[in-house]
């Protein structure tokens, strides 16, 4: 072997470990990462102790829909665009740091992340096969995640329109603060924008 395969061999380790850190699902390891199953397998079973889940991956866009996962997986995506374009990052880089910045937001405003790994992943892909989009809310002008080709004629988003059940979480802040928090994922220069843009 190569010195140059075994750098490459330590790079697609590296990745997988840090997917599967992230709660990567194996059928996602398998198609981004060029280690057998077997050694995925057993990489999985070394750093989580158990075994990979088995089941069917999510496939319903309405689940990104419901007012809690709307506001969670917009708070994504909108990270995830703007490294996109900001960065340079290829995809899966972006999705990444997305993904991580995203706990990192949600954890610092003491909230538990309701978007794990394999739902940003899928929103990513249902994103990319037009199933989604990004919609102004005529309010606050935030962009959230809404049904691709539906009328968006007045649209309001689940912050300034939330259900009557909607209120804030048994702990920690509520979920207007976490989301008025979120330049703070910005660089230095962008924070001056209003707050409500990074939506």
């Amino acid at each position: 072997m190569t010195a140059k395969s075994v750098l490459q061999e330590n790079r697609e380790v590296n990745l997988a470990i840090t997917l599967i850190n992230l709660g990567a699902r194996l059928q996602f390891l398998e198609s981004e990462v060029s280690l057998s199953r077997e050694r995925l397998v057993r990489l999985y079973k070394e750093i989580k102790g158990a075994s990979p889940p088995k089941g069917l991956l999510p496939f319903s866009t309405d689940w990104y829909m419901t007012w809690l996962a709307n506001i969670h997986a917009s708070l994504f995506y909108n990270i995830y665009k703007y490294l996109l374009e900001s960065s340079g990052d290829q995809k899966l880089e972006a999705m990444i740091k997305a993904y991580q910045m995203y706990l990192e937001q949600v954890t610092s405003q003491e909230q538990g992340p309701i978007l794990d790994f394999t739902r940003a992943h899928t929103l990513v892909r249902y994103f990319a096969g037009d199933l989604l989009q990004l919609t102004p809310c005529t309010r606050c002008t935030g962009h959230f995640v809404t049904h691709a080709h539906d009328s968006k004629i007045g649209y309001v988003c689940v912050l300034c329109r939330p259900p009557s059940r909607a209120g804030k979480p048994s702990r920690g802040k509520s979920l207007s603060e976490l989301v008025d928090s979120a330049p703070a994922l910005q660089p230095a220069k962008q924070q001056t924008t209003s707050q409500k843009q990074l939506y």
